[in-house]
C-alpha cells in the first residue's frame, strides 16, 4: 500500500502572535509622525529658499509623484501583505536577503545621531523651563563661557555713516584686541584704522567675521564645549550634562517601545498632533513680528530660471526621498502590524500629502521669525538664513529671545522638536526590533521588554562618542554619509529584486488579494520604469556634486572622509556577503529568487487562491499558533507551491 501524502504546513505560519495596532488610527498617526521629523523644520525651508523659493515647488512636486509617493505606497503594500519586518518579508526572494540588513544598519546608524539630536531639543528645553521666570541665557555676553566676540546688540546700518561715525561706532562694539584680530587678515592695524576705512568698507558683511552671536557662542562653547578641542584627532572627553539627557532620551524611547505599538501607537496621538498645535501658535506669533513679511518674501517669491538648474532637481528628489523615508524599514515594519484587508493605499496618499504640506507650512513659520530677526539685526535675510541644527539651535533660538515672553516660546518650540524627532525615532528603532525578533520569533517575542531594554541600551552606548566636546563632528560625519548613497541603493535594490524578479503582475495580485483591487497603471509604470530611473540619476548627480563632509568652517581630515564612506559601505556590503550562501542553502541561483513556501499572508485564514491551505491545515495552524500541539494527517486541498520545499530561512 502506497505511503500517505502528507501536506506540509510552511514555515513561519503558526508562529507567536507579533501584535497589532491596538486602535484604528494608531497607523496612520505613526506614519504621520514618521514622515513629519525635523527635516520639515531645519531642512526643506532653507532648500526652497536657496532653490528658487516658490519655484522649487514644482520639481518637488513632481518628486513626489514620482519617486516618493510610489515608494511609500510599495512599502506599505509589501510590510501588510506579509506581516513580517524587513528581514523576514525577504522570504519573497532570499537571494535578497541582506537587502533587510541593509535597512536595519542604515536605520541603526541614524538612530544613533538622531537620538543626539533630540538629546540637544531636550537639553534646551529644560533650560527654558528653569528660566520661565527669567532670562535665556542665550541672549546675552556676560556669561563664563562668552569670548570678547560675543556681541549681544543689533549690527547698526553703516549705509548713512560717515568714516568717522563708522569708526566711533565700530570701536563701540568691540574691544581693541578683538578689532585688531579682525583687522589682521588685512593688515591693517588699530593706529591706521582712521585712514583706511575706505579701503575696508566696513558694512554689516565685512563685520561678520569680528563677532559671535551670543546664541552661537552658547551651543558651541557651553552645550557642546567645542572651543576646547582643535581636530577629530582628539574630540575631547564626554560632556556629562549632555549624556545624562541622551540617557533621559533613551529611556523615554524605551518606555514607548517596550510592547512594541501597543504603547508607541497610544503615544504618538499626542507627539503627532501637539506639533500641529505650536507651530500653528508659531505662525501667528511670527506674523506680526515686524520685518516677518521680508522673510516670507525671501522664502516664496520664483526664481523662475532656477528650474533650468539640474542641481535644484537632486534637491528636490532628494528632500522627498529622506522626508518620506522608504529603505529605513520603518515603513514595512509599521505596515506589518496592519490588519490584512486594511487601506493602505489611502494612508500612503493622505500622509505624503500631509508630510509636503507641513514641509511648506514650517517654511512661513521659519521665515516669519528669520525675517523679524533680519530686521532688529540690520541684517539681510539671506545672511541668517542657514540650516540644520545652525537653524534650530542658533538663529531661531535668538529670533524668539527677541519677543516678549521669549522662554515660554522657547519652551513650545524645543518642546515641538523633542515630539518631532521621537515621533520619527519611534518607527525607526522599532524596525530594528522588530526585524530581529521577527528572525528569532519563538525565543524574543515572549522576552519582548527585555530584549527591547537592551537594544536601548546598546544605543545609549553607541551615542557616547557623540555627546563628547567634539561630538557635533560625529554626529555631522554621520548625518552626511549614513544616509546617502547607501539608502539610495537599498532602496533600488529592494525595487528590482520584487517589482523586476517576483514581477510586477506577481506583486499586483498580491495586493488584489489584500486590498480588494489591482494597482493602477500610474503604480505599476511607477514601479517598473520611472522610480528606478529617477533613484538611478540621483545616485549619479549625488555622486557628481558630493562633497567632502565639514562643519562650520572646518574640512574633516581625509582619514576621516574614509570612515563616512565605509558607512556608505555598509548596507552595500550586507546585502552582497549573503548572496552566495543564500544560493548555496537553496541549491541553485534559480532557487534563490524564487519566492519560499512561507511567503503569503501571515494569517490562515487571509491564505486565499494560490496561498490557500486546505480547511484542516488552517485549523492545525491557528492552533500551533496559540500553542496547542495538533498532528494533521493527509489533505486533499493544499497549496499550489514551487517545485521545491526550502529550508527554513
Amino acid at each position: 500500500m502506497a505511503e500517505e501524502k502528507k501536506e506540509v504546513v510552511p514555515e513561519g505560519i503558526g508562529e507567536p502572535e507579533r501584535g497589532n495596532w491596538g486602535g484604528k488610527l494608531d497607523f496612520f498617526m505613526s506614519c504621520v509622525g514618521y514622515a513629519v521629523g525635523l527635516g520639515n523644520i531645519w531642512r526643506f525651508p532653507y532648500l526652497c529658499f536657496r532653490n528658487g523659493g516658490g519655484a522649487f515647488l514644482i520639481p518637488y512636486t513632481i518628486m513626489l509623484v514620482i519617486a516618493g509617493l510610489p515608494l511609500f505606497f510599495f512599502e506599505l503594500s509589501f510590510g501588510q501583505f506579509a506581516s513580517l519586518g524587513p528581514l523576514a518579508v525577504w522570504r519573497v526572494n532570499p537571494l535578497f536577503w541582506g537587502v533587510g540588513l541593509g535597512m536595519i544598519s542604515i536605520s541603526a546608524m541614524v538612530c544613533i545621531y538622531y537620538n543626539v539630536v533630540i538629546t540637544y531639543a531636550m537639553f534646551y528645553l529644560m533650560v527654558s523651563i528653569i528660566n520661565l521666570d527669567g532670562q535665556l541665557p542665550w541672549t546675552t555676553c556676560d556669561n563664563l563661557w562668552n569670548s570678547p566676540y560675543c556681541l549681544s546688540t543689533a549690527i547698526p546700518s553703516f549705509k548713512n555713516m560717515s568714516d568717522d561715525q563708522k569708526l566711533n561706532v565700530t570701536l563701540g562694539m568691540f574691544n581693541e584686541t578683538c578689532l585688531a584680530d579682525g583687522l589682521e587678515e588685512s593688515g591693517i592695524g588699530m593706529e591706521d584704522l582712521t585712514f583706511n576705512l575706505t579701503q575696508t568698507n566696513f558694512s554689516d558683511c565685512n563685520l561678520k567675521h569680528l563677532y559671535k552671536l551670543p546664541s552661537e557662542e552658547y551651543f558651541t562653547r557651553f552645550v557642546l564645549q567645542l572651543h576646547e578641542v582643535e581636530n577629530f584627532s582628539d574630540v575631547g572627553g564626554i560632556s556629562v550634562k549632555l549624556a545624562f539627557v541622551l540617557a533621559l532620551a533613551w529611556i523615554l524611547l524605551f518606555f514607548c517601545l517596550k510592547k512594541g505599538v501597543k504603547t508607541s501607537g497610544k503615544v504618538v496621538y499626542f507627539m503627532a498632533t501637539f506639533p500641529y498645535v505650536i507651530l500653528i501658535c508659531l505662525l501667528v506669533r511670527g506674523v506680526t513680528l515686524e520685518g516677518s513679511m521680508e522673510g516670507i518674501k525671501f522664502y516664496i517669491i520664483p526664481e523662475w530660471e532656477r528650474l533650468l538648474d539640474v542641481d535644484v532637481w537632486r534637491q528636490a528628489a532628494t528632500q522627498i526621498f529622506y522626508s518620506l523615508g522608504p529603505a529605513f524599514g520603518s515603513l514595512i515594519t509599521m505596515a506589518s502590524f496592519n490588519p490584512f484587508k486594511h487601506n493602505c493605499h489611502r494612508d500612503a496618499i493622505i500622509v505624503s500629502m500631509i508630510n509636503c504640506g507641513t514641509s511648506v507650512f514650517a517654511g512661513f513659520i521659519i521665515f516669519s521669525v528669520l525675517g523679524f530677526m533680519a530686521h532688529t539685526t540690520n541684517q539681510e535675510v539671506k545672511d541668517v538664513a542657514v540650516d540644520g541644527p545652525g537653524l534650530v539651535f542658533v538663529v531661531y533660538p535668538l529670533g524668539i529671545s527677541h519677543m516678549p515672553g521669549a522662554a515660554i516660546w522657547a519652551f513650545l518650540f524645543f518642546f515641538m522638536l523633542v515630539a518631532l524627532g521621537l515621533d520619527s525615532q519611534f518607527a525607526m528603532f522599532e524596525a530594528i526590533i522588530s526585524a530581529i525578533i521577527d528572525t528569532f520569533p519563538h525565543f524574543l517575542r515572549p522576552r519582548r521588554t527585555k530584549f527591547a531594554m537592551f537594544c536601548h541600551f546598546i544605543g545609549f552606548l553607541l551615542g557616547l562618542p557623540l555627546v563628547t566636546k567634539g561630538g557635533i563632528w560625529v554626529l555631522t560625519l554621520m548625518e552626511w554619509y549614513s544616509a546617502s548613497f547607501g539608502l539610495m541603493i537599498v532602496c533600488l535594490t529592494e525595487i528590482i529584486a520584487v517589482i523586476w524578479i517576483y514581477g510586477v503582475k506577481n506583486f499586483s495580485n498580491d495586493v488584489e488579494i489584500m486590498l480588494g483591487f489591482q494597482p493602477a497603471m500610474f503604480w505599476k509604470a511607477t514601479w517598473v520604469v520611472i522610480t528606478p530611473v529617477a533613484i538611478s540619476l540621483m545616485l549619479i548627480l549625488s555622486a557628481v556634486k558630493s562633497s567632502p563632509a565639514s562643519y562650520g568652517s572646518y574640512k574633516f581630515e581625509s582619514w576621516v572622509q574614509d570612515i563616512g564612506w565605509a558607512m556608505v559601505a555598509v548596507p552595500i556590503v550586507l546585502i552582497i556577503i549573503p548572496m552566495p550562501f543564500q544560493i548555496r542553502r537553496y541549491g541553485s541561483f534559480r532557487n534563490a529568487i524564487r519566492p519560499t513556501p512561507e511567503w503569503g499572508p501571515a494569517n490562515p485564514m487571509d491564505r486565499v487562491g494560490k496561498y490557500a491551505l486546505s480547511t484542516e491545515l488552517q485549523l492545525t495552524t491557528i492552533a500551533q499558533s496559540n500553542g496547542t500541539v495538533v498532528e494533521v494527517d493527509s489533505a486533499k486541498e493544499g497549496r499550489e507551491n514551487s517545485a521545491y520545499v526550502s529550508e527554513k530561512m
